[in-house]
Order: structure tokens, then C-alpha cells, then sequence
């Protein structure tokens, strides 16, 4: 019997291009303009699709938002994938984190972070955001450590996101007058020492 997963076909790659580049363009136009001042047909635009095409792969600019935000997640998932599977659960997230914090994707990461603490629309979904990292977190986990308990993997990425949280609110509370990656390291130094 082969488990080996189907090739993506053409269609499906299209479409999950084509909804790559509306949440990328719906980023950037939140980021130019602000979230609340954008409007659908300014991202569709941007996408280089008509508005009518932007309702076949989303129904609002909040999904447009959370498009970003699940891109952000795969590519932590990816990126805890990549780790080598011996060290600590913890370790392995903590440099995850700050691999994808470190590139491009982290810089389109804290720009969403930014977006959704400004909009008073968006910052009660916040937690929403939070929850898709701590499940690619939980599966990338799971993958990467498949004889672990699968408890003390949640556990792991539910205290990896709430560092997370911590290290990019202090981040943005103090005006990001010092790399992201720093509070990162410092949250998790900090969590080690209370779990000891």
C-alpha cells in the first residue's frame, strides 16, 4: 500500500498561489494604508485579480489577514521540520522561532503583529492568530519527535507561543529599539529558569 501523499496538481497549485499573492498584497496595502482604511477592491487590484475573483478565495479582508497569519505558521512548522529531532522539544521550538524571526517571513510576521494590535477591529482576534502558530507548532513537534507524548508536545508549543507573545509585546511596548530576536531569547531564558 503507498502513504505517499498525491502530487498538488496544476489547479490546486494555481489556487494556492493565486491566495498567496491576495494575502500578500492585502498585507502590504494594511501595512501602506492601514487595515481599516483599505478597502477589497485595493487589494484585489494590487493581486492583479478582479473583485469578483477575490470572493472565490475569500469572503472578507479579516480571511485576507488570516491568510498571512497561516502562511507565517507553515512556515514556523517548516522551519521546526528542519530542526535535528534530538534536541529538547523546547530547544527545537525556541530555534524554530528564531530562524523565521531572523528572515524575510519574520519581517512579515511582526509587520501582522503591528497590524492587528493597531486595529481596534482586529485586536479582540488576536488569539486567533496565536492558536494557528501553537497548532503548527504542536504538528511540527509531532512530526519531528513522533515517539514523544503528544501532551508534553502541546504543553511545549502552547508555553512556546505564550513566549512568543510575551517577547513581541515587549518588543512593541518598547518602540523596537532592539532586535525581536533578543526578546525572543530573553522570554525563553526566562521560562527555562521558572520551569527549573
Amino acid at each position: 500500500m503507498n502513504d505517499a501523499p498525491k502530487p498538488e496538481g496544476l489547479r490546486e497549485r494555481k489556487r494556492r498561489e493565486t491566495s498567496r499573492r491576495i494575502a500578500d498584497a492585502g498585507l502590504k496595502a494594511f501595512l501602506a494604508n492601514g487595515y481599516d482604511a483599505t478597502t477589497l477592491d485595493e487589494i484585489a487590484a494590487a493581486a492583479g485579480i478582479s473583485r469578483r475573483t477575490f470572493f472565490h478565495y475569500f469572503k472578507t479582508k479579516d480571511e485576507v489577514l488570516f491568510a498571512s497569519l497561516g502562511n507565517h505558521a507553515s512556515a514556523v512548522k517548516a522551519s521546526i521540520l528542519a530542526e535535528p529531532p534530538t534536541g529538547t522539544a523546547i530547544d527545537i521550538a525556541r530555534d524554530a522561532l528564531l530562524k523565521i524571526i531572523g528572515s524575510f517571513q519574520g519581517a512579515a510576521m511582526m509587520a501582522t503583529a503591528k497590524i492587528m494590535r493597531e486595529s481596534k477591529t482586529l485586536r479582540s482576534r488576536r488569539h486567533t492568530g496565536y492558536l494557528q502558530f501553537e497548532q503548527a507548532i504542536f504538528e511540527g513537534l509531532c512530526e519531528l519527535q513522533p515517539d514523544q507524548a503528544r501532551d508534553s508536545l502541546r504543553l511545549v508549543a502552547l508555553v512556546t507561543v505564550v513566549a512568543l507573545r510575551l517577547a513581541v509585546e515587549t518588543w512593541q511596548q518598547q518602540h523596537a529599539r532592539h532586535p525581536l530576536e533578543g526578546y525572543v531569547q530573553d522570554a525563553f531564558e526566562r521560562l527555562k529558569t521558572e520551569i527549573r
